[in-house]
């Protein structure tokens, strides 16, 4: 069984300038799946539009995962398969790093900057963003810029609480 570090709250916020896939109407009807590991849960589908705010809140296990965090955007369609509207990557360890040092987060102040992350390879961020401590949880305040896809960013929330007890089964 493996241990659970923490618990993942990920808030899709909005999508900017999302690409056209549904030519009749010139929109998209956009929704986010998240995967981590062998854990998927999506946000609901926003009709017609190529701007959405979702405002959804996804929920997954942080354990010790192998790959990124990776968002997939799609245009839901009712009678073919759902397009895709491009990914984007979240590396999870420096949060990782970040909860390592638990024992010591407690002694420091709301809004403490932990680490500053970079756009790269793992991290498909539109510009540097940073983990912040607040209280009993680190978060993230990003913006995605979208892979495989002609235009488009997803701007999002990740927030992660330590779990008390390590061997949670989820």
């Amino acid at each position: 069984m493996e241990e659970v570090k923490g618990i993942l709250r990920l808030t899709v916020n909005k999508g900017t300038n999302l690409a056209v896939r549904d030519r009749a109407s010139g929109t998209s009807d956009p929704y986010v799946v998240a995967t981590l590991d062998h854990q998927k849960t999506k946000t609901k589908v926003v009709k017609d539009d190529c701007n959405p705010v979702w405002n959804d809140v996804l929920t997954l296990a942080i354990k010790y995962p192998k790959e990124p965090i990776k968002l997939t955007v799609y245009d839901k369609d009712t009678f073919s398969e759902d397009d895709n509207l491009g990914t984007a990557n979240v590396d999870v360890n420096p949060y990782l790093e970040c909860l390592e040092m638990r024992t010591d987060l407690n002694d420091l102040a709301v809004g403490t900057k932990l680490e500053t992350v970079e756009p790269d390879e793992h991290n498909h961020l539109a510009e540097e963003s940073f983990i912040v401590w607040n209280k009993d949880s680190i978060t993230q305040d990003m913006i995605l810029r979208l892979r495989n896809v002609e235009t488009g960013e997803i701007e999002v929330q990740i927030e992660i609480t330590p779990v008390k007890d390590p061997h949670l089964i989820v």
